[in-house]
C-alpha cells in the first residue's frame, strides 16, 4: 500500500525523498510531492525544472516519474475545483475574484494564492495555509483536477502505473 510522508518545508522534503530512494529495495516506487513554486515549461522534465530552480541533483537512478508537482502551488488544486470551493466556502465566496481556471499552471503561485484568499476573505473559514488549506485539498474532486492541470493529470497516470 502506499505511504505518504509529510516532511516540512521543500528542502526537507528533498532530503527525505534523496535518503527514501537510496534505500529502496527493487521494484520499491519512491516519489516527491512538491509544487514547482514555478510555471514548468515542460512537466514530463521535472529535474531540469529541480535543477534551474533550486539546483538540486538528480539522484542517481532516479528518474522523472519520481517528482510529481502540484504546479504552481497547491492552491492551484483548489482553485481549479470551483464547484468544491462553492461548498467549502459557501454563498460568500466571491468567485468572480478567482483567478481563470484555464492556464493555472501558468500563473505565479503568489498570484493564485493571493486570489484565493481574497476571494475567501469573507468567509468564516477563508483560506489560510495550514489545516485550513489540507482541509480543501482533500475534498477535491480529481475528475475536475484532471482536465485543467497538466501536472496532475501526469501524477494521475504516473501513480495508476506504479501502484
Amino acid at each position: 500500500m502506499p505511504r505518504l510522508s509529510a516532511c516540512g518545508g521543500r528542502n526537507s522534503a528533498f532530503d527525505d525523498f534523496k535518503t527514501a530512494h537510496a534505500s529502496s529495495k527493487p521494484g520499491d516506487y519512491i516519489a516527491m510531492l512538491v509544487d514547482s513554486e514555478d510555471p514548468v515549461t515542460d512537466v514530463g522534465k521535472t529535474w531540469d525544472h529541480l535543477k534551474a530552480r533550486d539546483n538540486w541533483d538528480q539522484p542517481a537512478g532516479a528518474n522523472d516519474d519520481q517528482v510529481l508537482f502540484m504546479t504552481t502551488c497547491m492552491e492551484s488544486w483548489v482553485v481549479a475545483d470551483r464547484e468544491t470551493l462553492k461548498k467549502h466556502y459557501g454563498h460568500k465566496l466571491q468567485e468572480t475574484a478567482l483567478p481563470p481556471a484555464n492556464n493555472l499552471e501558468s500563473r505565479g503561485r503568489s498570484d493564485v494564492h493571493d486570489k484565493l484568499e481574497h476571494a475567501t476573505r469573507d468567509c468564516s473559514n477563508a483560506y489560510k495555509k495550514g489545516k485550513r488549506s489540507f482541509l480543501v485539498v482533500g475534498e477535491l474532486n480529481p475528475a475536475a483536477l484532471e482536465p485543467l492541470l497538466p501536472s496532475f493529470a501526469r501524477m494521475k497516470k504516473i501513480l495508476k502505473a506504479k501502484l
